[in-house]
């Protein structure tokens, strides 16, 4: 192959998209076992290739030259066949300097802190030690700061997560909580599935400058391609060198965020959602089917059995499951944001719309809570969670197209949304 990714598991890797973004074609994924990987690049059969966990230390050896950034993390990213010399680079330093650049965060005279001990710790304690941080302390099972006493460091300014806790499938995961570090101002993860592991949202909620794992991915992928092919890209400017970057980033960004649908039960976000999965060419995710599938009963049957609280906790599965794709639009029962459990996971990948409608306007058929209660009153106890929750508030009050036309058009607006 000329150009491509190597490592094990790949899973749906992003790279490809990124490469062919920036105007790169044939670019392959291979996945390698450990025992194949001397064998590999021994064959010499390739013009570049990108290195993934868990090879970035383990192909070094291999090579014939490092050059000095990687020599520095300690870790490679790239590999080019320069005539049948292999010359091993490093450019997910220059991603995560892009990534924490762009949220303005600064490493210099810092007290820096580093989650996990693998192949992109490395990278950001070089990168720490590059920009003259203050200090920089590594937290890991088994060396000198571990997680279960993180008071010696309560002081830090800088946390940088380079652990895969909290990556797709477990995403309800957290290594530690970020209320251990008190004057803590910017914070960076290197997991971008989900889009925002608990940490991020944590740092978010907390009004913490955070950096990304996608865009420092995009960013990487920028330098990858310059060294594949000899040429920048563009070759003009660092302003037009970073369009490319934040060109690729965004429209990766869209393809995976979710439009997650909430409101009153009979608000219309089945209606809406269904108009807007087909505008926009997505799946449409119902949480209430997924509960009465995997029930083997209907929602109103699960009610009548065995209550209300049965029925949340099948909720809070399928949310779960739900909450963990990506490039779908999900439509969620009226319920369902109410436990915290659930934002947490909708908003992990989402961009979130709270559907309005009058209570007058509500249908009532199906819905066990609906028809024995006060709609007014459950409106007036719901209506502060669905608003401070969402990210867009838009009223059904008329044609489905037309308000899915409208959610639409705000998502490709700002997908970077900020939540209150």
């Amino acid at each position: 192959m000329r150009y491509g990714l190597i490592g094990s598991p790949l899973g749906h890797s992003h790279s490809p998209f990124l490469h062919e973004r920036m105007g790169g074609e044939g670019y392959a994924l291979l996945e390698l076992p450990e025992s194949a990987l001397a064998g590999f690049f021994a064959a010499k059969e390739f013009d570049g290739v990108n290195v993934t966990i868990p090879y970035k230390r383990a192909v070094i050896p291999l090579l014939d030259e490092v050059d000095d950034t990687a020599r520095e993390c300690g870790a490679v990213n790239t590999v080019i066949n320069r005539g049948g010399r292999l010359v091993g680079y490093n450019t997910d330093l220059y991603g995560m300097r892009f990534a924490l650049d762009a949220a303005g965060i600064s490493l210099a005279g810092k007290r820096v802190v580093v989650l996990g001990s693998g192949g992109t710790s490395h990278t950001a304690r070089a990168l720490a030690a590059r920009e003259g941080a203050a200090s920089v302390r590594v937290v890991s099972r088994s060396g000198e700061y571990g997680y279960s006493d993180l008071s010696p460091l309560a002081n830090a300014e800088i946390l940088l997560n380079t652990t895969p806790v909290g990556m797709f499938p477990h995403m309800d995961a957290e290594p530690l909580s970020l209320s251990a570090f008190p004057a803590l101002e910017g914070f960076f993860d290197a997991v971008y599935n989900p889009l925002r592991t608990r940490l991020a949202l944590a740092a978010d909620e907390r009004g913490i400058k955070r950096a990304d794992g996608l865009l420092m991915l995009a960013a990487q992928a920028k330098a990858s391609r310059e060294l594949f092919t000899g040429r920048e890209i563009p070759e003009r400017s660092d302003r037009q060198a970073a369009a490319v970057i934040t060109d690729a980033y965004r429209a990766l960004f869209l393809s995976l965020t979710n439009i997650v649908l909430i409101g009153m039960p009979g608000s219309g976000k089945t209606t809406v959602g269904g108009e807007l999965a087909a505008l926009l060419g997505r799946d449409l995710v119902d949480t209430d089917e997924f509960v009465e599938r995997n029930a083997g009963r209907s929602i109103p049957d699960i009610f009548a059995v065995s209550g209300e609280t049965a029925f949340r906790d099948l909720e809070q599965k399928a949310v779960f499951n739900a909450g963990s794709m990506q490039g779908k639009v999900i439509a969620t029962g009226g319920g369902a944001v109410l436990r915290l459990e659930n934002r947490l996971s909708l908003a992990a990948n989402g961009f979130v719309v709270y559907l309005r409608r009058d209570t007058d306007c509500l249908a009532r058929e199906g819905r066990p809570l609906s028809l024995s209660g006060d709609l007014a009153a459950m409106l007036a106890a719901r209506d502060p969670v669905y608003s401070a929750f969402a990210d867009l508030i838009t009223v059904n009050s008329g044609d489905p197209k037309t308000v899915a036309t409208k959610i639409a058009e705000a998502f490709h607006e700002d997908p970077r949304h900020k939540r209150s």
